[in-house]
């Protein structure tokens, strides 16, 4: 019984302190001491300069090699390519409304691992994850920036450019920020003591201002409309893919804080560009945002689960 308890806690700790803090977002924009102009300036503070200060500070401080974890982000590419294919599939069977498909598609595969996804990893491993989960974060989340225009481009006939992606994606902070790091651990860079602790203070910050952004910019008014199709994405979000992703990286030999980075990677909310892609290209805004709701929201249920269920076998 004490085992269990301990087990039930770990989650718990994983979880919850994401749940409140998400909370803390929602309460504050009712209040309106959070507005719209308030999310929109703390975000591009957060992707531009505290997320890539966060991951830069990690990636080179930490001893861990992150080439040693090369084969994590390999199985991530392949299992998200995969994953996106059938999801391809079982759409055009349930999903009636042809344009609706491309929303529902990226909102079951890609994740929020920037914010909600490497919080999961901090809380359950600390810093360590941090370069566990970039290296896992900076191969996939390209991939998820590709498949997401070519699924919305299929469904809704649309002719946003696979290249214009590409070259967003070769200018992202988050990408550029892993890359560098990766580039200042092979030339053994020391950097000095005042840039280390600038660094720092910008990565402290990051995790909670993102979830609180993250929580202020929930809209619960509108999930009474295309509820259907946004349970189906929230399924495949929560338990489909976590549960695959994580049992064909069981098979494959991952245990430890890889395969509980796997699990927790996957299995974080429907990620909110999702909504900015879906509403730039005039799909159905509403059914995005409220993936991203039901998502976020029942994401700290599933993931307490999973971490319990994974935690009881000794495998993370």
């Amino acid at each position: 019984m004490g085992d269990f308890l301990a087990v039930v806690e770990f989650s718990i700790s994983v979880t919850a302190p994401i749940f409140l803090v998400l909370i803390v977002g929602v309460v504050l924009e009712r209040i309106g001491m959070i507005n719209d102009n308030f999310v929109e300036v703390a975000s591009k503070i957060i992707f531009n300069v505290a997320m890539p200060a966060l991951i830069f500070i990690n990636m080179t401080q930490q001893s861990t090699d992150p080439g040693n974890h090369l084969s994590l982000m390999l199985y991530g590419l392949v299992a998200t390519f995969i994953s996106y294919l059938i999801l391809e599939i079982i759409a055009a069977k349930l999903i009636k409304k042809k344009s609706d498909r491309g929303i529902v598609i990226q909102g079951a595969f890609r994740s929020n691992m920037a914010i909600v996804g490497l919080a999961y990893a901090v809380n359950a491993y600390g810093d360590e994850a941090l370069v566990v989960a970039s290296m896992y974060l900076g191969g996939v989340m390209v991939l998820y920036n590709i498949l997401a225009v070519i699924t919305i481009n299929r469904s809704m006939n649309a002719n946003k450019s696979i290249g214009d992606s590409l070259k967003s994606i070769a200018k992202n902070p988050l990408i550029i920020a892993i890359v560098v790091a990766w580039i200042a651990n092979q030339i053994n860079l020391q950097l000095p003591e005042i840039v280390t602790q600038a660094g720092n203070y910008f990565a402290r910050m990051t995790l909670p201002l993102a979830l609180l952004c993250a929580g202020a910019s929930l809209r619960f008014k509108e999930l009474k409309q295309d509820l259907s199709p946004s349970l189906y994405a929230t399924i495949g979000k929560l338990v489909v893919i976590p549960f695959a992703l994580t049992l064909g990286g069981y098979l494959l030999g991952f245990r430890g804080i890889e395969l509980g980075i796997l699990f927790l990677m996957s299995s974080a909310p429907s990620a909110s560009a999702g909504y900015i892609m879906a509403r730039a290209m005039h799909g159905n805004a509403v059914l995005a945002a409220n993936i991203i709701v039901l998502t976020t929201l029942f994401s700290l249920l599933t993931t307490s689960l999973g971490v319990t269920i994974l935690r009881g076998l000794n495998l993370i």
